[in-house]
């Protein structure tokens, strides 16, 4: 059996992490839940979720403190699965499906001799739940939530580059060089000795330049996404709840005043 989690420690632990049996995290102590005519706490609600936004709640019963947080007897999912508690007074009817869930045995209540302030962690416990807590000490201690503020990264758009093709009409100007043929005609006036009289023929090839069309590629431009951060404040909205201690009976009226924060 694991050793047990005294009753000043546990009043203390609201905000430390909470652990299966496994070791994987749950969530965190959100509230302790105590019997109202024992004054035994009865209940542990733990924060889960996104800021801890979902309240689900584990026995006392069979959970020790080790030196960080506290450890329950039973795995994350199970935890997790557990009927949601939205308020801080529960019905004994959900009261015995919470007991049913968690497979403990509702045995009623307990004599003077079984209230200790050491929560025993092999006893099955009955509770009334109402939030409210007790301690046998002169003292007790005030809490209060505050607002944690984290932040998780989404998928806020995307930025796709896309390349296609296209067809379109081009021209170019080219100079072209074409030979022509022109007939020159010289006077001659003198006597030639070996001269033949007959038929002659004289040819000449003339040539001109075509245009060819040939294509090549040619890298023109290269496009890249960069992305900048952009840093914007927001203000973040929740509602906190804060214990409030109020002086009742004989004690002098600056204690009053002092004490009632």
């Amino acid at each position: 059996m694991q050793q047990g989690i005294s009753v000043d420690r546990l009043a203390q632990m609201r905000g430390e992490p909470v652990y299966d049996t496994s070791g994987d995290k749950i969530g965190k102590v959100d509230e302790i839940f105590y019997d109202l005519d024992s004054r035994q706490p009865e209940w542990i609600g733990i924060g889960t979720g996104f800021f801890g936004t979902k309240r689900v709640l584990v026995p006392v019963y069979g959970a020790w403190a080790p030196e960080d947080g506290i450890t329950v007897p039973y795995g994350k999912s199970m935890v997790k699965d557990s009927p949601d508690i939205h308020g801080d007074e529960i019905s004994s009817d959900t009261e015995q499906d919470l007991y049913r869930y968690y497979g403990i045995e509702d045995f009623g209540g307990y004599s003077s001799s079984d209230r200790t302030d050491v929560v025993d962690a092999g006893r099955p416990a009955r509770s009334d739940l109402s939030g409210q807590s007790y301690s046998s000490e002169r003292s007790l201690t005030r809490s209060e939530e505050e607002l944690a503020v984290g932040k998780r990264e989404v998928e806020s758009g995307r930025v796709r580059l896309r390349k296609w093709v296209e067809t379109e009409p081009v021209q170019a100007e080219v100079q072209l060089e074409r030979e022509t043929a022109h007939v020159h005609r010289e006077r001659i006036d003198q006597p030639v000795s070996d001269a033949q009289i007959g038929e002659q023929v004289v040819e000449t090839t003339l040539r001109e330049e075509q245009p060819v069309v040939e294509k090549r590629a040619v890298a023109k431009e290269r496009v890249s996404l960069d992305t900048d951060v952009d840093v914007r404040e927001e203000t973040v909205q929740g509602q906190v709840r804060k214990e409030r201690v109020e002086v009742e009976g004989d004690v002098d009226d600056a204690d009053r005043y002092r004490n009632d924060r």
